[in-house]
């Protein structure tokens, strides 16, 4: 079971759903986009939000800033967070320049404002699971999107919570958070979504 919840975990970490959400945003919703600019926002997205807060990790590795990928504590996940509120803040921006792409920014724009929350959580020493908070977004984005385009996706959104169950699940086996930091993680990742929709 130990390497099933590991799988899951890297699977569905939180640098992988931005591209998964964007991918399905684009095969669910019809739109007029051409098919070029769909890959190339979706190759900016995976670089973004993938190949560098990768590269990120590895690099502060590197220099000892961090004992493990996890980044298994608060000290270890303050730096990352940081760097990762500015970069899908500056995303969002960018998306949001292109046509009228304001619900794929909104993605990012709630993951900026979740993390930023998250950064407060850190005061307090809680450790906030960062896979529910983005499975929150996720799940939230998305009824945000049924809503908005009369559409009719329950299934999406009953296969985010499902997912967001596994994942909690995995990531409590495997001690890696508290109940209390998986719930959270989940509530406060959809809770955002809905307020930046508010603000934007």
């Amino acid at each position: 079971m130990e390497k099933f919840y590991k799988i899951i975990s890297v699977v569905f970490h939180p640098i992988v759903v931005p591209t998964i959400g964007v991918l399905l945003y684009f095969i669910l919703i019809p739109s007029s986009y051409p098919s070029n600019l769909k890959l190339t926002l979706l190759s900016l997205i995976f670089i973004m939000t993938y190949l560098v807060p990768l590269l990120i990790l590895i690099l502060f590795k590197k220099l000892k800033l961090i004992e493990s990928f996890n980044a298994h504590t608060i000290k270890e996940r303050k730096l990352p967070v940081a760097m990762m509120i500015v970069l899908f803040y500056l995303l969002g921006n960018t998306i949001a320049n292109i046509g009228a792409m304001r619900d794929i920014s909104l993605l990012f724009y709630a993951t900026s404002g979740a993390l930023m929350l998250l950064y407060v959580f850190f005061i307090f020493k809680i450790k906030t699971s960062i896979h529910l908070l983005s499975l929150g977004i996720s799940t939230a984005f998305f009824l945000i999107i049924d809503i908005n385009n009369s559409s009719n996706f329950p299934l999406v959104i009953i296969l985010n919570i499902l997912i967001a169950g596994i994942v909690a699940n995995a990531r409590l086996y495997l001690k890696a958070h508290k109940p209390s930091e998986v719930y959270i993680g989940f509530f406060m990742g959809f809770i955002s979504t809905f307020i930046t929709y508010n603000i934007l």
